[in-house]
């Protein structure tokens, strides 16, 4: 890329950033670099690669040049400073709180958190003696009280998993800073396209890449991305922990995130037009998507957002037998627990976003047994409203 990348839209950033420093032999695409060890002539050049004065890698554990790229590709997106990666979004997600989480400390999020994520806060981080506080999630007020009260972490997700709630990113990352706090925003539902929470007060931002990024349920992979030295910390943890990206899943990663814009443009147009058509239909009784003008944070939206994004959630009148038979029915959706795809896939959350997590716990968290989370795939939208429709008669 020679231009500056401040001159370049996001769509453009997507296709070339972050590739010219690898391409090898006049070749356009980023190669696959299995290679586990990268060798040194000269002992002091490896030693100041070893030590990180120079660029450079030394052992597949800690950086691959296929990596690299996807990295900077995402940093450049996220307008961060730095950016490292994961083998998995909850590998991305649990290094960066376990990298500045230790016992005494404590840590401030809301009740509405992806299902794995909520485990770490209920289940793992207490026998590290962490103190959690976990806030409804639309109350703005109660979370920046549980900060004032003391905060190390801040840990948002907007919007969430899978009800679609959304938080003030500016508002509250404000709170966390006046606090001291670190502010993590998990950025997976609304991707760099439609939400930059950097630019919005945020010190890292985290994503499932295996959804969005990706685009074709065909590799895992988690990166994290902000602030150079919170970046590092982040970086030296993972390395020693060891979940480290494969060179092929970045691979795929960086395939998939050239055609993101115009994936996102797709399936938020998509997802609009399905929620308009579910939010009239009788069987429904509630929809969950923020470009919705009933959706009670729709203004929030409108500031925060460039765009609605291809996720969306709805029930149906009988609960989890209702969507035990409605479900079925799909033939233009995957029955699946994920999300992002080119392809619409669909689930219950007891199945999907909160399969950890009991009947009673998902009640408690205000997700009821009838949600079906739906993320909107690339298809013709007439298909996809058609094939709702059947399936939907059945109820």
């Amino acid at each position: 890329m020679s231009q500056p990348e401040n001159e370049l839209d996001p769509a453009t950033v997507t296709v070339w950033g972050g590739e010219d420093r690898y391409l090898l032999d006049r070749a356009t695409q980023v190669p696959v670099v299995h290679s586990v060890a990268f060798g040194y002539e000269d002992v002091e050049e490896w030693q100041a690669v070893a030590l990180g004065t120079e660029d450079g890698h030394i052992y597949g554990r800690n950086t691959n040049p296929t990596v690299a790229v996807f990295e900077e590709k995402v940093r450049l997106l996220e307008g961060a400073e730095a950016a490292t990666s994961a083998s998995t979004g909850m590998a991305a997600i649990s290094n960066a709180l376990h990298t500045f989480l230790a016992p005494g400390k404590r840590v401030v999020s809301v009740k509405d958190t992806y299902g794995g994520t909520s485990e770490i806060f209920t289940r793992f981080l207490p026998t590290y003696d962490v103190d959690v506080a976990l806030v409804d999630t639309t109350d703005f007020e109660g979370i920046e009280a549980a900060v004032g009260a003391g905060c190390d972490v801040l840990y948002l997700e907007t919007p969430t998993n899978p009800t679609l709630k959304l938080l003030d990113l500016e508002r509250l990352s404000a709170a966390g800073h006046r606090a001291g706090a670190i502010v993590m925003v998990d950025n997976t539902f609304a991707t760099p396209i439609n939400q930059s929470p950097l630019a919005l007060g945020a010190d890292l931002a985290l994503h499932s890449a295996t959804k969005f990024l990706g685009g074709h349920a065909d590799a895992l992979g988690g990166v994290v991305a902000g602030r150079a030295d919170l970046v590092g910390e982040i970086f030296k943890y993972r390395e020693i922990n060891g979940a480290t990206l494969h060179p092929m899943a970045a691979y795929l990663l960086i395939r998939g995130m050239k055609t993101l814009h115009l994936r996102i443009e797709r399936q938020s147009a998509n997802a609009a037009a399905v929620a308009e058509y579910l939010e009239a239909h009788p069987a429904v009784t509630g929809v969950n998507y923020p470009g919705l003008t009933s959706h009670p944070q729709h203004e929030l939206a409108t500031r925060q957002m460039r765009g609605f994004g291809g996720m969306l959630s709805f029930s149906v009148d009988g609960g989890l037998d209702a969507v035990k038979r409605f479900l079925p029915k799909l033939e233009l959706a995957h029955r699946a627990a994920n999300l992002g795809s080119v392809e619409t896939t669909v689930g219950p959350p007891a199945t999907t976003s909160h399969v950890e997590v009991s009947e009673s716990g998902r009640a408690a968290l205000g997700i009821p047994e009838g949600l079906v989370r739906y993320s909107a795939g690339i298809e013709h939208i007439d298909d996809l409203i058609t094939d709702l429709d059947r399936a939907l008669a059945v109820l």
